[in-house]
């Protein structure tokens, strides 16, 4: 039997469908209220309003719960690697050995840049920023694949989200070496992704860089733990570009652009600018929570608190041992690290921020493990877009199979001018 909520306005009473999801989410569908009643909902911030139903993450943030298609994080941060993962988050269903060869191969095949395309890097300045690079970059992609994507053909899709996948690597490594004037090191088809990108930032033409397993399986677990995180601010926007019918290239470098934003993907670098702070200025731990507690000091805890979670951040949970493995590999004795860490236990048993359950995120520990690794802190984002690539691909596929699909458009409440004449000029 179908549920309905009630609305009433005006001495009318209106029935809205209620949607139930599999993991018994409750939503109002209110797709047809302003034809039925002239009404719109206003949600600022779309905190409370659901754009889509998908199929590809479940998120419980009060329980701390992350699952990409029914598959915990825990599980394939531990069990699966980023390909497989990514091969699953796009598809649906976790591949075959046969089938996740051939993915491989895919990725392999295209790893190389068209020499054209390779040109387009010495476009840029040698400062500019690696996310703009990215951005650009994806979006002139697609200028080498003039043929519609089909999204509908798992073969034709797959291929295309491949060549995605697999270029972007070696996009960001090669703006990370134009950046610090070294030349771009090709691709290595012999090595798997996560160390053929390693190489691709590290090795020089007569210096060939040799990841250890500790931290190819770290990077390997940061891709995962960033693979998709549903409708998040540059998801929604790589499904309202695509909306459009936009291509699967422009759709990802707009999420790209997104991604960008302090507020989002940039929050993993700002957690590390925190942490260089408390160290250089030799305040205590103790001293910073003073500060960030009171509202006159304008001090954030960064790496704290979650739009959704209202709990341990699962990805967090996972990073923070993934941390600890990597820096006693590499025999690096952090002080941010050790700051890092007092913070999080004073913040966890201090009431100011208990009862606003503020608990440390994923990027609270991701930035120490990138900075480990050598990753140089305007390519954090970077990596953070590198992970996000399968998600944002399986969203634009999902969005383009919906065959009640329409452009997104949303609403406003008009709270401007009312109707007034134009003022010449001269009485002005």
């Amino acid at each position: 039997m179908s549920e309905f909520a009630e609305l009433k306005f005006r001495d009318k009473v209106y029935q809205l469908p209620v949607v139930i999801g599999t993991e018994n989410e409750i939503a109002v569908d209110i797709s047809k209220l302003r034809a039925q009643s002239g009404l719109i909902t206003l949600d600022d911030g779309y905190g409370n309003t659901g754009s889509c139903i998908s199929e590809i993450t479940y998120i419980d943030g009060d329980k701390g719960i992350l699952r990409y298609r029914g598959y915990p994080i825990e599980e394939l941060a531990e069990k699966s690697s980023f390909v497989e993962t990514a091969y699953m988050v796009m598809l649906g269903e976790l591949p075959t050995n046969s089938q996740l060869a051939e993915f491989r191969a895919k990725l392999a095949e295209h790893e190389f840049l068209h020499e054209s395309l390779r040109h387009h890097f010495e476009g840029f300045s040698s400062d500019a920023h690696p996310m703009a690079i990215l951005s650009a970059m994806i979006n002139a992609m697609g200028c080498f694949q003039p043929a519609m994507i089909e999204p509908e053909d798992d073969d034709h899709f797959l291929d295309s989200a491949a060549r995605l996948i697999s270029k972007v690597r070696t996009i960001a490594a090669a703006a990370y070496k134009q950046s610090i004037g070294h030349p771009m090191i090709y691709p290595r088809s012999d090595l798997p992704y996560t160390s053929n990108f390693l190489h691709m930032m590290f090795s020089k033409p007569n210096n060939r860089y040799e990841p250890t397993p500790e931290v190819v399986k770290a990077l390997n677990q940061f891709l995962i733990l960033h693979a998709d995180h549903e409708q998040n601010c540059s998801t929604s926007t790589v499904r309202m570009v695509g909306s459009s019918q936009a291509n699967l290239y422009a759709s990802i470098s707009s999420g790209v652009c997104a991604l960008w934003g302090h507020l989002h993907g940039g929050a993993n670098q700002a957690v590390i600018q925190m942490l260089l702070e408390i160290h250089e200025s030799g305040m205590s731990v103790d001293q910073f929570i003073e500060k960030v507690k009171n509202k006159d000091a304008n001090m954030r805890l960064m790496g704290f608190g979650h739009r959704v979670y209202k709990n341990y951040d699962p990805r967090a949970r996972y990073l923070k041992s993934a941390c600890d493995s990597v820096l006693q590999n590499l025999g690096v004795k952090s002080p941010l690290l050790d700051i890092a860490r007092e913070l999080e236990e004073r913040a966890l048993n201090d009431s100011y921020f208990v009862e606003r359950k503020l608990y440390p995120n994923v990027d609270f520990y991701s930035g120490i493990i990138l900075r480990a690794i050598g990753i140089p802190l305007n390519m954090f984002t970077v990596m953070f877009a590198i992970g996000r690539i399968p998600g944002w691909i399986a969203h634009w596929r999902e969005n383009h199979l919906n065959p009640n699909g329409r452009i997104h458009r949303p609403r406003q409440v008009y709270n401007g001018q009312t109707v007034r004449s134009y003022i010449p000029m001269e009485e002005r």
